[in-house]
């Protein structure tokens, strides 16, 4: 009887224990960011967007719940040169003007193994939607998430550098994303 009733408690406590899960949610603005690489003539180039907004839903034992949507606000591109960047933000790259934003949303995420990821989802520029996926690293201490991925995106299929720009000589058309961002958990309940 008594080894019947620590079998019980044993359960409980157990089940107790994992009742409470932590999602990663609060997205560190200042902590994160987004950057890019590219090749203008042959020569490695990198830049950054200074402004954009992200919302996670995270917990890495239910993956089947998990959103993201990160926005991007164009004008806020940083390539180096100020001269560049007012140059991008015109009709033939970004036309900033009739689209503001862009943004990735999330349509899934499955396990690859070691705290390695593939984020699925629907990447919008320059109003135009394709798919995409994302190799993407999550690490965790406490209450304290990051999340690190990249994708490489071929900017003529968004249609960024139209015109004499559509040149690939001049700039390369394989364009990586990198994403790095910080993000704080809540606990919950399962």
């Amino acid at each position: 009887m008594i080894r019947m009733r620590m079998m019980v408690m044993t359960g409980l406590l157990l089940l107790g224990g994992q009742a409470t899960a932590l999602e990663f949610k609060q997205v560190s603005a200042t902590e994160s960011s987004v950057t890019f690489a590219y090749k203008q003539m042959g020569v490695p180039l990198e830049g950054k967007f200074n402004q954009f907004t992200a919302q996670i839903s995270f917990d890495p034992a239910r993956l089947n719940l998990a959103q993201a949507r990160i926005d991007i606000g164009v004008s806020s591109i940083d390539t180096g040169s100020a001269e560049a960047d007012e140059e991008v933000l015109g009709k033939l790259w970004f036309n900033a003007k009739s689209h503001p934003v862009a943004s990735f949303v999330a349509s899934g995420i499955r396990a690859v193994g070691a705290n390695r990821y593939e984020a699925t989802g629907r990447l919008s520029i320059k109003g135009k939607t394709l798919d995409i996926s994302a190799p993407v690293t999550f690490q965790a201490s406490g209450t304290r998430g990051v999340f690190d991925g990249s994708f490489t995106l071929k900017r003529l299929d968004y249609a960024i550098g139209e015109g004499a720009w559509a040149d690939v000589s001049t700039v390369a058309n394989d364009i990586q994303i990198r994403f790095h961002l910080v993000v704080n958990a809540t606990s919950g309940k399962k």
